[in-house]
């Protein structure tokens, strides 16, 4: 991964806000932290990687 795509604030804004997801779905009951907690971490890395193909093949 290239250091421009790093230092956009977007990505660090995804960056930060993937981890304070994934730490709330850990504190979800234990009943959805399978099906609802996995969804919602996939979601939050789809983020970052519609930024990064955003960001364009030809930047990277």
């Amino acid at each position: 991964m290239s250091n421009e795509l790093k230092n956009l604030e977007i990505w660090k804004e995804a960056r930060e806000a993937s981890l304070l997801i994934h730490e709330m779905t850990l504190k979800l009951p234990k009943f959805e932290q399978y099906e609802e907690a996995q969804q919602i971490r996939r979601s939050i890395k789809s983020v970052r990687s519609n930024i990064v193909e955003g960001y364009g093949p030809e930047k990277i």
